[in-house]
C-alpha cells in the first residue's frame, strides 16, 4: 500500500537564485508530496508569485499562490528585485493574486490540518516570523518546519561571509522562528547545501529533456549571467522531507546573533543530543541526492 502523501506549504523568494524554481519543480513532481500552497517573500513579491505560477501552469497544477511580505520586520530590504521576472512575457502565468493574505493563508491551512503540514521555508523568514507572532500556537500544530537556513560550520566551500542569506535577510524574524517549538525543527545550512552543485552547462544538459523545466531553463539564464552554475540549497532541504537519509543530522540549539554589524543574523549552534529543540544537517551524500532529485524532476 502506498504511503499517504506529505502535506507541504512552500515559502519562497523565487526569482533570484534559480534553485527556488528547481525546488518548486521537484515538489510538483514528487509523488509523495501534496503541495497545499505557495507564499512568496522579499522585494517584488507579486513578480515572484508570477514566476511560481509560470511553473505551476507548465505543470498543469492549480496551486494557491499568495504574495507575502516585501520588507523585513526591522532591517532594510537587501533583495529588492526579482530578476527572473524579465522572462515572464514568454510563459503563461497567473497575473492576479490575493493581496495581504499570505500569513492568514498559512495560518488557516495549518489549522485546517493540525499535525499534518510540513512548512518548507527556503527564503528570508519574514512571513514565517509574522505567522508565529500572530498565532503562537501554529508551531505546535505543524508536523515539521524544514528550512534552508543558517551556517553552522565555519569550514564552508566558497567565499562566504559569517552569515547566511536567508537567516540574515530578516534576522529578527529568524530569531522568532528559532525560538518556536516545533515537533521537527530542521535546518539545512550553507555548510551542507554548498556540497551539491552543478555548473551551468551540466544544468542545461541535465534538465533539457524535461517539459516542466522549459521556463526554469529560461529563468536560469538570468542567474547564469552572474554565476557559473547553481547550488541546490533549496532542493536539498525539500528532498529531506521525503528521504531524510540523504543527510546526517545532529540535535541541539540554534540562537541568532542580533548584534548590529557584520554578524547580524549569524546562526549560533550548540550541540545537545538529548534535549535539543533543533536539528541541523551535518553531512550529505551528494551522489545519492542527485540520484534522488533528477529522476523526480524529469
Amino acid at each position: 500500500m502506498q504511503s499517504p502523501k506529505i502535506k507541504v506549504l512552500l515559502d519562497t523568494d523565487i526569482g533570484t537564485d534559480i534553485d527556488d524554481a528547481v525546488c518548486l519543480a521537484y515538489l510538483l513532481q514528487q509523488q509523495q508530496c501534496e503541495l497545499l500552497g505557495i507564499t512568496t517573500v522579499t522585494g517584488q513579491a507579486v513578480e515572484r508569485a508570477k514566476l511560481a505560477s509560470a511553473i505551476c501552469v507548465r505543470a498543469d497544477r492549480d496551486i494557491p499562490i499568495y504574495p507575502g511580505a516585501e520588507n523585513p520586520l526591522i532591517v532594510e530590504q537587501r533583495q529588492k528585485v526579482a530578476q527572473q521576472a524579465e522572462c515572464l512575457a514568454r510563459w503563461d502565468h497567473q497575473d492576479q493574486f490575493p493581496h495581504g493574505e499570505a500569513v492568514e493563508f498559512l495560518q488557516q491551512t495549518i489549522r485546517s490540518h493540525p499535525g499534518e503540514v510540513v512548512l518548507l521555508a527556503i527564503a528570508p523568514l519574514t512571513n514565517i516570523g509574522l505567522l508565529f507572532s500572530i498565532d503562537p500556537e501554529i508551531p505546535r500544530l505543524l508536523r515539521g518546519l524544514v528550512m534552508m537556513c543558517g551556517r553552522f560550520n565555519a569550514r564552508v566551500a566558497g567565499n562566504y561571509g559569517p552569515t547566511e542569506w536567508n537567516a540574515s535577510g530578516d534576522p529578527h524574524a529568524t530569531a522568532i522562528v528559532y525560538r518556536a517549538s516545533v515537533a521537527m525543527h530542521r535546518s539545512l545550512g550553507l555548510d551542507v547545501t554548498s556540497r551539491v552543485s552543478m555548473d551551468a552547462n551540466l544544468f542545461r544538459r541535465t534538465f533539457a529533456a524535461s517539459y516542466l523545466f522549459g521556463p526554469i531553463l529560461d529563468f536560469a539564464e538570468v542567474w547564469f549571467r552572474d554565476w557559473k552554475g547553481t547550488t541546490f540549497h533549496d532542493p536539498l532541504a525539500a528532498a529531506t522531507i521525503f528521504d531524510p537519509s540523504l543527510c546526517r543530522f545532529e540535535k541541539g540549539e540554534v540562537s541568532i546573533d542580533l548584534t548590529p554589524g557584520d554578524t547580524l543574523g549569524k546562526t549560533l549552534w550548540s550541540p545537545d543530543g538529548t534535549s535539543g529543540r533543533h536539528e541541523i544537517g551535518t553531512d550529505v551524500d551528494a551522489s545519492r541526492f542527485f540520484h534522488h532529485l533528477v529522476p523526480v524532476c524529469l
